[in-house]
């Protein structure tokens, strides 16, 4: 049983990336408005995407550093603060509106965010440059952190213009490198010239590029189809969902592992274990030397264990025919 909820918790997790500011004073949730501060006031965007009601590191990183004076004392002159908040206790939710809701979903698949809290260091118009998270240390410490990352976005723009001056799969090869970690996703919303340049840059895909953006668009194509299912908790819709599009293929490689791991998370909700174990396999095979690929056998253990374990039965209700009542039991004592 206790299985059947981790896998539902992941299934969920896996649709899903939401009040008060849990930074405090001094944030903003209106990411436009943010916009057009930063550009009047010649400054860059600091985003936080955060659950500020149910993400332990989340609320590490604002009661320790966010929040603080210190930090925005030391950031005043450097960032536009924005906070975009996900939370998940029913009274935090309603507090927001629909439309803010839908935009800080947006923003979240724009940005390609994987994970809370996720910090993004972006310019005024929100092109990111720098993505972070928790760090260990006071405001001071984070602050120099985030310096280094400015200085980092500075050589990122520096080599991206280089790049854009030579030719060939070599200008292909030396663009891809200046975007560095930046997720795909980011890539095709906010480089779009970029992303243009390596392509005519490389028509053979000798770097990969362009089929990876492909897959990276595909896929969140795939979880947007996915996420209706989740929010009504229809397992069952889901399946078919997943199957349906393992049917039509177009997912290879690593993307249709990513697609199969969704699939064994329901089965394993649903108590389908001998279905979830078949899966993983399935997973493996379609992409065996794959970081999942070494995480699948831990699954398919905890799986065969779940399989093996006994069915909780639920506990028997009392007749009260065989019970006597409390008046019963008074006159026995006496």
């Amino acid at each position: 049983m206790k299985t059947k909820y981790l896998f539902a918790a992941a299934f969920a997790a896996s649709l899903g990336l939401n009040s008060a500011f849990a930074g405090g004073e001094g944030w903003s949730h209106d990411f436009e408005a943010a916009k057009n501060q930063a550009a009047a006031e010649k400054k860059d965007l600091l985003i936080d995407f955060t659950g500020s009601d149910w993400c332990p590191p989340c609320k590490a990183l604002t009661s320790k550093i966010l929040s603080k004076e210190e930090f925005r004392t030391l950031t005043k002159d450097k960032f536009v603060l924005v906070e975009l908040d996900f939370p998940r206790q029913p009274e935090n939710v309603e507090k927001q509106s629909e439309a803010d809701k839908k935009r800080n979903e947006k923003l979240a698949a724009d940005y390609g965010i994987e994970g809370f809290p996720t910090i993004i260091l972006a310019d005024a118009t929100g092109k990111p440059y720098a993505y972070t998270g928790f760090e260990e240390g006071g405001p001071e410490e984070y602050v120099k952190h985030l310096d280094e990352l400015r200085k980092q976005g500075g050589e990122m723009k520096a080599s991206l213009e280089k790049a854009g001056k030579s030719e060939g799969v070599e200008k292909a090869k030396s663009l891809v490198a200046a975007l560095g970690e930046l997720p795909d996703m980011a890539v095709s919303t906010f480089y779009p010239d970029v992303v243009t340049q390596i392509k005519a840059a490389d028509p053979k895909d000798e770097t990969g590029f362009a089929k990876k953006i492909a897959d990276k668009a595909k896929m969140a194509e795939f979880e947007k189809g996915l996420q209706p299912f989740g929010e009504k908790q229809d397992a069952a819709g889901a399946l078919g969902y997943v199957e349906k599009t393992l049917a039509a293929g177009g997912f290879e490689g690593e993307a249709k592992q990513q697609v199969l791991l969704i699939k064994i998370q329901i089965l394993a909700s649903e108590s389908k274990f001998d279905e979830a174990i078949k899966a993983i396999d399935e997973a493996k095979a379609a992409a065996p030397d794959s970081e999942m690929a070494g995480q699948l056998d831990g699954f398919k253990e905890k799986l065969e264990e779940a399989k093996a374990a006994p069915a909780e039965e639920p506990e028997e209700e009392a007749d009260p025919a065989e019970e006597p009542d409390e008046e019963e039991e008074e006159e026995t004592e006496e």
